[in-house]
C-alpha cells in the first residue's frame, strides 16, 4: 500500500514538472511570436500624416534612419533616395505612417517636386545608363511633375500594406495640392504591382523597356510613371475610390483592412499640406522629349 501512495506522489510530481515546462516553453513561445508577428507587435491605431521637408527636421531624421537600417538589412548600402539632402529641400514633402505620438515610424515614402535645380533621383540613379531620363523629366515638368520615391517600411508591418500600399496611396493624394500632374518612381519589383493598383504604367521609353540593374548589378528596378494624378483613371477601382475620397477628407479617421492579411488598423490620416501653391513646382525647359 505504502508503494503504491509513493507512485501516485511520482506520478503527481511528474505532472506538476510537465505543467511548468509547457508553461515555460508557451512563455518563451509567446514571446518570440511576439517579437516576428507584426500584427501582435505593431499597434493598431496609426497616424499617417504628409508635411514638407523643411517643416520637420526631426521626422525627416527618424525617415531617413528607418529607410537606412532597411536598406543596409537587403545589403544596399545606398541608393540616390536614400541620401540625406532631400531634408533641406523645399520641394520634398514626406509621407509618414507613425505612432499616435510620433515616437515610432513604421513607414513612408517622399514626393520630389521637379523644380528646376535639383535633380529627381531618379534621374541621378539612371542617367548614366540612359540620359533620356532627363528629357523626359523636363517636358513633364512643364506642368508639374516629380518623383515618388524612398519607399520603405519596418519589420513590424512587413507584408501588411501597411507601410507601402497606404504611404503610397497618400503621395498620390497630396501630388494633387502640390500642383503636380504626373509622377515618376523607380521601384523594386517587389513594388511594383502597388504602383499599377495607383495608376502608374512601366515607363517602357527609358532603360531597357523600363528596366535597370540599379542599385547593384544582382538588382533590378523598374520605372514606372503616373500621367493622370488628378483623375487616376487608370488606377485599380477599389484604390482610386479610396484615393479620391482622400482628397476631400485629407483630415479624416477610418479602419482600413490590411490587402493582405486579416487585420485591421484604425488609421488617422493628416494630409493636408501648408503653404503650397498650385502653380509652385511648374517648370518652363527648354528640352523636349521626341
Amino acid at each position: 500500500m505504502q508503494f503504491k501512495h509513493c507512485k501516485i506522489k511520482l506520478l503527481i510530481c511528474k505532472y506538476k514538472f510537465s505543467l511548468i515546462a509547457i508553461k515555460i516553453v508557451y512563455s518563451q513561445a509567446k514571446c518570440l511570436f511576439t517579437k516576428f508577428d507584426p500584427i501582435i507587435s505593431m499597434e493598431t491605431e496609426i497616424r499617417i500624416r504628409a508635411f514638407r521637408a523643411t517643416d520637420d527636421y526631426e521626422t525627416c531624421l527618424k525617415f531617413y534612419e528607418g529607410h537606412k537600417k532597411v536598406l543596409e538589412g537587403h545589403g544596399i548600402g545606398q541608393v540616390t533616395s536614400s541620401a540625406a539632402d532631400w531634408m533641406f529641400s523645399n520641394a520634398v514633402f514626406v509621407i509618414v505612417v507613425e505612432t499616435m505620438d510620433g515616437s515610432k515610424l513604421y513607414g513612408g515614402v517622399r514626393v520630389h517636386a521637379a523644380d528646376g535645380k535639383i535633380l529627381l533621383p531618379i534621374e541621378t540613379a539612371t542617367a548614366d545608363m540612359d540620359p533620356a531620363i532627363h528629357d523626359y523629366v523636363r517636358y513633364y515638368a512643364q506642368n508639374g511633375t516629380g518623383e515618388l520615391c524612398g519607399l520603405w517600411n519596418s519589420f513590424e508591418v512587413r507584408g501588411l500594406g501597411i507601410g507601402s500600399l497606404f504611404p503610397s496611396r497618400a503621395a498620390v493624394v497630396i501630388s494633387e495640392q502640390m500642383g503636380l500632374s504626373s509622377m515618376f518612381s523607380l521601384c523594386s519589383p517587389a513594388t511594383v504591382r502597388f504602383n499599377k493598383w495607383i495608376g502608374s504604367r512601366v515607363f517602357t521609353e527609358v532603360g531597357n523597356n523600363g528596366t535597370f540593374y540599379y542599385p547593384k548589378l544582382d538588382l533590378l528596378a523598374t520605372a514606372v510613371f503616373l500621367d493622370e494624378v488628378k483623375e487616376l483613371i487608370n488606377a485599380h477601382p477599389r484604390e482610386r475610390e479610396k484615393m479620391l475620397s482622400l482628397r476631400q477628407n485629407l483630415s479624416s479617421f477610418t479602419t482600413e483592412k490590411s490587402p493582405f492579411k486579416n487585420i485591421n488598423v484604425n488609421v488617422h490620416y493628416e494630409l493636408g499640406l501648408q503653404n503650397i501653391g498650385m502653380n509652385e513646382f511648374k517648370i518652363n525647359y527648354y528640352n523636349r522629349a521626341s
